[in-house]
């Protein structure tokens, strides 16, 4: 009886022993544009501090992506070594930079105080966020090809929350809609065998990369622990275009999402559901402790253990 109370806890694993260990964080500072790996990552109320907080938008306050503008990959993003640990706040010499080709480097202060504007939107939210001035907007407006600004969220007056159907209570910034992406290494190494032309990571935009688990097992996750950090499988990442579309050069293509079509699909994966003509590749997740706000700052650092404590049984039963 006590072993059927743990298994079903814990999926029938052994808690004690990790399930994998992070072996890369990135970080993407600007939406749609360049991801910095880091070594450590700390965790806020809405993700890991500088992810999407700044967003690109047109002259009406919509968000450009990859999506439609595929360029945006060839933006270079940086920020201070220091600015991923415990406790860093910026100074006056603080800087966001970005580089693009073509393009003078960008340096935007991380530290004044910038204008309130109205009316910027990003798929079902929208509200106000902060303008990063004339500078930045002639940079974005010229790398574009028309008008364009940079902003960042307005953390002292907005609100983006995840969907309650998912996860109550937790809230994101510019994310496609949840806080983290986890991935495998054993999931990419796959689908490497299968591609003719084998991708990066970098296709699928992850925050959180894991190795050593069997590939494409984090579909199943529903409850880890990565740093004595209590991480919930919310549900399955369904992917867009910008798998196709080679970081490097800006230039979309079929592939992954042709391989991905036989093996990954709602049709596969999930034959009794609604059939929505999706494919799968990651688990979006939610931090339990980021709801607290109080207390020692947290983070998730590279070679931090995975401890899976609960599981479904297949993909068909995760949440997607």
């Amino acid at each position: 009886m006590a072993f059927s109370f743990f298994s079903s806890i814990f999926g029938g694993g052994n808690p004690t022993e990790p399930t994998a260990r992070v072996s890369s964080i990135f970080i993407y500072p600007i939406k749609s544009c360049g991801g910095i790996s880091v070594s450590q990552a700390c965790i806020t109320s809405t993700g890991f501090r500088w992810d999407r907080q700044w967003l690109i938008v047109n002259s009406k306050g919509r968000a450009y992506t990859q999506r439609v503008e595929p360029k945006l990959a060839l933006v270079e993003v940086e920020l201070p070594k220091e600015a991923f640990f415990d406790g860093w706040e910026p100074t006056n010499d603080s800087y966001l930079v970005i580089r693009a080709p073509g393009m003078d480097t960008l340096k935007v202060p991380l530290s004044r105080s910038c204008e309130v504007i109205d009316g910027v939107s990003v798929w079902e939210w929208s509200g106000s966020a902060l303008d990063e001035g004339a500078e930045a907007s002639e940079w974005f407006s010229k790398y574009m090809g028309k008008p364009s600004r940079l902003v960042r969220f307005n953390t002292a007056s907005e609100t983006r929350i995840v969907d309650p159907k998912y996860a109550q209570g937790y809230k994101t910034m510019f994310s496609d809609g949840y806080p983290f992406l986890l991935l495998s290494q054993g999931s990419l190494n796959a689908l490497n065998n299968i591609l003719e032309v084998p991708i990066p990571i970098n296709r699928f935009r992850p925050n959180i990369l894991v190795d050593g688990c069997a590939p494409f097992s984090e579909d199943q996750w529903t409850v880890m622990k990565i740093n004595n950090l209590t991480c919930n499988g919310v549900k399955l990442c369904a992917r867009c275009k910008v798998p196709t579309i080679n970081q490097e050069t800006g230039i979309a293509g079929s592939e992954p999402t042709e391989t991905l079509k036989r093996f990954r699909s709602d049709q596969v994966l999930r034959p009794t559901d609604k059939q929505r003509g999706n494919v799968y590749f990651g688990q979006n997740l939610v931090c339990k402790e980021s709801c607290s706000a109080s207390g020692k700052e947290k983070h998730i650092k590279v070679g931090d253990p995975v401890y899976v404590l609960k599981k479904v049984s297949s993909p068909a039963e995760a949440a997607a």
